[in-house]
Formats: structure tokens, sequence, C-alpha cells
């Protein structure tokens, strides 16, 4: 609503725009870098040596992310969207990027196995660096729409690589002077702080610049929805049904769940500016996954507790 305000009655959006580098807006390109600089901070190296001590509900994950979810997203955006190219990418950029940091909050309110969480995002955040350029490339490409294949490259090296890398030495130069102690309960909820107030500033920015859009063309929000929540349900279906098959206990099947059926917002709005521009109807059509996500995943929590007092998956 601030954003949409601001568009309206000031020039607030249209200095925001002014301040671009090559189509990607600086304070935008900031607040997204600390956005994904938190998240990145959980990637342990060693923790991805786990992965052959119990691979089962890791390999359902990857499987979900990687393949399930893409697909179900590129299905839905060709029935829904095939006539609006950006809300087409929108839901395929947040279809194919698998979440990294929020899951961590949800596993937890769930009551999941955390180390296969951090285990999961450690790996999650791994392979969205290989995967998640090519495969939006070739979602859309199937699809005809031409996107900034260069401008892809360079969302998924600032706002993923940089992170990652910065993450990492963060970690090799802190830990060793200040101890893992300070590093969990001291330097990272800070800047846990510091990303909540980025995302905040970054939605408040995007609703500005298309605060018009908004206004003269509600039903854009809607069409991007219709997707985003059959996309939502058929693939929580899918890992529900998936984690009873392959008979996981509560806690991996609450993780795997969770984690194989949220999206990576972040990184679909950052490789919408990115490829569209800040003002563009596909930037505001990735926000509408963080619109819509984080009231589905809190839902998703209650529901796997209600399925665990009814004992669907064993303890």
């Amino acid at each position: 609503m601030a954003g949409v305000l601001l568009s309206k009655f000031t020039d607030a959006g249209t200095y925001m725009e002014a301040l671009s580098v090559r189509g990607i807006s600086v304070p935008i390109g900031i607040c997204l870098f600390f956005m994904m600089y938190p998240a990145v901070l959980n990637l342990r190296a060693s923790e991805l040596r786990k992965l052959r001590d119990n691979p089962k509900p890791i390999l359902l994950t990857v499987f979900s992310n990687w393949v399930v979810a893409p697909l179900v997203g590129f299905a839905l955006a060709k029935i829904f969207l095939s006539d609006h190219d950006e809300l087409f990418v929108a839901v395929i950029l947040l279809s194919a990027s698998p979440c990294t940091a929020m899951v961590l909050v949800w596993g937890s309110m769930a009551d999941g196995n955390q180390e296969q969480n951090v285990v999961n995002t450690s790996l999650n955040t791994v392979t969205i660096m290989l995967f998640y350029g090519p495969l939006v490339a070739l979602l859309t490409g199937l699809q005809d729409i031409d996107v900034d294949r260069w401008g892809l490259a360079i969302s998924v090296v600032l706002f993923i690589g940089a992170p990652i890398a910065l993450g990492l030495l963060t970690r090799v130069l802190l830990i060793p002077r200040k101890g893992e102690e300070w590093f969990n309960s001291v330097y990272r909820p800070a800047l846990g702080k510091i990303s909540i107030v980025a995302l905040l500033l970054t939605l408040v920015v995007l609703f500005a610049l298309n605060g018009a859009t908004i206004i003269d063309s509600p039903e854009y929000l809607l069409l991007v929805s219709v997707p985003l929540l059959l996309g939502f349900a058929i693939v929580v279906a899918f890992n529900i049904a998936a984690t009873k098959l392959f008979r996981l206990h509560y806690r991996e099947a609450a993780i795997t769940v969770i984690i194989g059926s949220s999206s990576h917002f972040e990184i679909a709005i950052a490789t919408a500016i990115a490829a569209y521009g800040v003002g563009s109807v596909a930037a505001l059509g990735t926000t509408m996954g963080l619109f819509w996500e984080i009231p589905i995943m809190l839902g998703l929590v209650y529901l796997q507790r209600y399925l665990r007092r009814r004992n669907f998956w064993p303890e």
C-alpha cells in the first residue's frame, strides 16, 4: 500500500528508476544483495558430506525442486498466461527457484529435522548457481519468449554468486576470530534484521514503480495469482504423497515437503529486475510469489502439525 501511494502522490518511483546501471536499479540491487547475503550464511560445505547418510529425503526434495515444481509452473503458465510474456516469465522464475532461507524458520515451526534442513539449504544454494539460469532459459525458450540471457547471467552472478562467495569468506574470517557461537547468536541475527528491512524496502520500491500498473490493470495481479496458487497446491500435494509413499518419518517428511514446495522469491525478483527492469510487469509478478508464499507456508506448517496428530507419517 505504501508503495502504491508513493507512486500516485510523489515522483519517488521516477527517481528510483533513474538510479540504474545497465538496467539494474542501484538501490534495488543493494537491497537484493542484503536479502540474499544473510541467507547464504547458512551454507556449510561440511554439511554436504552428510548427503550419503540419509539420501532419500534429500533426493525427493531435489526432484521436487528441479523437476516437479518447474514443470508444474511451466504447464500452468502455458494454460493461463500464454498471452502475457512477462507474467509467464515471472511464474517460471518463481517455480524454478528452490528456497534457501525462510525454510529454516518454517522447518523449526513444524518441528522438522533441522540438520536435514541445513543440508538441503546448503545443497540448494549450490545447485541454484548451477541450474537456475539454464533452466529458466530452457523453459522460456520453449514458449519462444526472448529473455535477455546476458541479463539472466548477470543476475545469477550478482545475486547468487557474489553473496555465496562473501558468505563463505565471512565464515572463514569471522568464526576463527569470534567463535561459532557468536557468529550464530549475534552476527547472523543482526544480518537477519537487515535482510527483513531490505525486503520491505524492495517491496515498497517495486510497488511504487508499478503503482500505475496496479491501479490501471489490477487484473495482472489476479492473472499471475491463479497459476501461482494452483502450482502451490499441486506441488504440496505431490510432496505429501511422495513422502508418504517412501515412508519417511514425520521430522524428515516435514522438511522435505516444506523445502520441496517453497520458492526463493528473492532471486526471482532480482532476475526479473535484471532481465526486464525494476518497473516491469515481470518484477511485479514475482512480488506476488512473496505475497502468497508466506501465508501458504504458514498454513502448510499447521497442516503438517495436524497430520502429525493424525499419525499420517510415523514418528
